[in-house]
């Protein structure tokens, strides 16, 4: 889709996981389109390197330190931060996912981050997003309704995702707070992340993959709807590589 330049203009936006892959070019790409921005990641030298001088220099964008899993840092975060979109797409796998192979430690990491830190910054918005009746976009996985060879440890993690953003969807329809929830589930992507697969895809493989900026443009379309819009659930595949039901 082709949006137009300065869509987002004036919009306030905050990204988890904005140091690579798909949380990098969400921040990118809202950033470009108008929006203010807040990057959030552990490793805040490569969220300026990602980002760029050019970017930096615009006035807004915002770059901070944050690990998901600390729920104080967290909520310290984004304290005060006026917001109209939320992004949580931090997220990670481990090498040895089969079940076979997980422990309590490696189970301990993926729900930390993929579950535990969506929870994290989605409370720490939540005052933010009521008051100006915004977005909270969540990046799940359709490894969290079909099977794929991404582990049941992540698969377990992604379904959660889902189950939390409909259920906070219900609540703040409820509450007549307008706050929308979007859980949008990309197919396998071509990230850093992929290398940490016992066999990393080859070149031909990932040339056939979602890129991080296919899945930002569909954040920005999700982001450019009118408050009286919501998406509950959008699913992205690569259209060579899968089909719902089939493993890529």
């Amino acid at each position: 889709m082709i949006l137009a330049d300065r869509l987002l203009e004036g919009r306030a936006v905050a990204v988890s996981g904005a140091s690579s892959g798909v949380g990098l070019a969400v921040a990118q790409r809202l950033h470009d389109l108008g929006a203010s921005v807040v990057a959030l990641a552990r490793r805040a030298e490569a969220m300026e390197a990602g980002l760029g001088a050019g970017r930096l220099a615009s006035g807004r964008l915002d770059v901070r330190a944050l690990d998901v899993t600390d729920a104080r840092a967290s909520a310290q975060a984004l304290d005060q931060t006026r917001l109209d979109v939320l992004v949580a797409a931090a997220g990670t796998n481990v090498p040895e996912r089969r079940l076979d192979q997980l422990t309590p430690d490696s189970w301990d990491e993926l729900v930390a981050t993929n579950l535990t830190g969506v929870f994290n910054v989605v409370s720490a918005a939540l005052p933010a997003l009521r008051a100006a009746r915004g977005l909270a976009v969540v990046i799940g996985s359709v490894s969290g309704q079909w099977p794929d060879r991404s582990g049941p440890g992540y698969q377990a993690t992604k379904a959660a995702v889902l189950a939390f953003a409909r259920g906070a969807a219900l609540e703040e329809l409820e509450r007549g707070s307008g706050v929308r929830f979007s859980l949008l589930a990309p197919g396998v992507v071509d990230t850093p992340l992929l290398d940490r697969r016992p066999e990393p895809p080859s070149r031909e493989q990932r040339a056939q993959m979602l890129a991080p900026a296919d899945v930002a443009e569909a954040c920005a379309f999700l982001a450019a709807l009118p408050p009286g819009v919501h998406v509950p659930e959008l699913t992205l595949l690569p259209t060579a590589l899968q089909a719902l039901g089939r493993t890529e």
